[in-house]
């Protein structure tokens, strides 16, 4: 059995509730998804193939048939496992990924990947990168990113906040976050620069590949405090019955982009066409609702829209 699967096995043994379907990096949502959304699944078979676009698909990829997409099924409502076998990727990034993928003439292949290793494995291994990535511009100097969400960062403590953490002061605390996020760089990273630079303890980044082994930790105790997506902590909160609760309000809303090579505007350009049809006909609000994520939707997807960070 994989470490993957037993980080989730053991979460649900903690938190003793499913949590197949948990939420990623959302911006305006606080609100919990419907219970339902572990096991929904948005069917491709309502999304037509545009003719047009699906021209447009670049010959490597169409003498394939697929569209080879990266995810890290950890971070639910937008990617996780779930359905029948609990093995199925399954989430609105899921669910806009096969939309994409048939609107382009194509099957939407998704594949789980650890976080830190989708956006370096674009290209020869992923057509696609897309996992809640927040849209920053360190990221932007090594791929192209197509925005279609706008998400947030959330905190988040043991219910009553018994250890009293304060987001003024996380000097000497233990911060449990996953690896590789907006949240741990340059979030975290700076608020530590700054414990140290005021002669302060540093803060003990507990960085976890899984966000679920995260969650786990902080329901355990096993790390004072806990950041990640909006959306993320939200259905965290819902999914372990009321041992958690938010620490202070989300901030630094930011869009969330698809990964593309970065040497393939082309592509980033043809994906972004391909959401914007999306958007048009409403299959993305529909994927987004059906989610419990609506509040996440953009007006009009953008191919490396400018960001302040």
């Amino acid at each position: 059995m994989s470490e993957k699967n037993l980080g989730i096995i053991t979460l649900l043994a903690v938190l003793g509730t499913a949590l197949i379907g948990m939420t990623a990096c959302t911006d305006a949502s606080q609100a919990a998804p419907p219970a339902s959304s572990g096991s929904a699944s948005f069917s491709p078979t309502s999304v037509s193939k545009d003719d047009a676009l699906a021209a447009q698909v670049p010959d490597a990829i169409k003498s394939k048939g697929t569209l080879i997409i990266g995810s890290d099924t950890t971070y639910a409502p937008a990617e996780s496992l779930g359905g029948s076998d609990g093995q199925t990727p399954v989430g609105y990034d899921v669910d806009l990924a096969k939309a994409i993928a048939t609107t382009l003439g194509l099957k939407g292949v998704i594949q789980t990947a650890p976080f830190a290793n989708i956006l370096p494995s674009l290209g020869p291994k992923y057509d696609l990168g897309i996992s809640s990535f927040y849209i920053t511009k360190e990221r932007s100097k090594a791929v192209n990113f197509v925005s279609y969400f706008q998400s947030g960062t959330q905190w988040a403590v043991q219910k009553g906040n018994p250890k009293n953490i304060s987001l003024e002061d996380l000097c000497g605390k233990s911060v449990g976050v996953q690896t590789g996020t907006f949240q741990e760089n340059p979030d975290i990273s700076g608020r530590n620069a700054k414990c140290k630079a005021d002669g302060k303890a540093p803060i003990n980044v507990v960085s976890l590949q899984n966000q679920t082994d995260v969650t786990t930790r902080l329901v355990a105790g096993g790390v004072d405090a806990m950041a990640a997506g909006s959306v993320v902590v939200s259905y965290a909160i819902s999914q372990t019955n009321g041992q958690l609760q938010d620490l202070g309000t989300m901030y630094g809303a930011s869009p969330v982009g698809i990964a593309v090579p970065k040497d393939d505007v082309p592509l980033a350009d043809l994906v972004a066409k391909a959401v914007n049809k999306l958007i048009s006909e409403g299959s993305y609000r529909k994927i987004l609702d059906q989610w419990g994520n609506g509040a996440g939707a953009i007006q009009e997807a953008q191919v490396n829209p400018t960001v302040n960070k």
